[in-house]
């Protein structure tokens, strides 16, 4: 999924001290390992869910309000999981953009996304106007 890469992080690199050109090698290698580091930490809980919590869960309870119970709380870990799902397919799709050399840049205007946004959601694909635009938007649509 992820090409290795040859560049190396400096210990305590923070990517918005950095006044190199924007989405340099450095700071694309940040990025990729955050994106990384989240993507297993989905997966491992993921997993964690499934062993513990789905596979144990007993759903035939003698007593109405237990097995009320039990179902509501499978079905709230089974939504869970499914945006966990969503987001993971998410972070791939950015690993990608980052692999394209098309990462930090919104997708509306092409103007670099700014890098403390990018360090709050790695995810992003809107600058923070164009993010509050379609927030505007969706507002006055719904």
């Amino acid at each position: 999924m992820t090409t290795s890469s040859s560049v190396t992080l400096p210990p305590d690199y923070d990517p918005e001290k950095d006044e190199g050109e924007f989405m340099n090698p450095v700071m694309k290698e940040y990025f990729r390992q955050q994106l990384i580091a989240w993507r297993e930490d989905l997966l491992k809980e993921s997993e964690a869910t499934i062993q513990d919590t789905l596979q144990s869960t007993e759903l035939q309870k003698p007593d109405m309000a237990d097995r009320a119970s039990a179902e509501t709380d499978h079905a709230l870990e089974l939504r869970t999981r499914d945006r966990e799902r969503k987001l993971i397919s998410k972070i791939n799709s950015t690993i990608r953009k980052l692999d394209a050399d098309e990462y930090g840049y919104c997708d509306e205007t092409g103007e670099p996304i700014g890098i403390g946004r990018l360090k709050a959601r790695p995810i992003a694909t809107l600058g923070l106007e164009a993010q509050e635009h379609h927030e505007r938007m969706e507002k006055t649509q719904a």
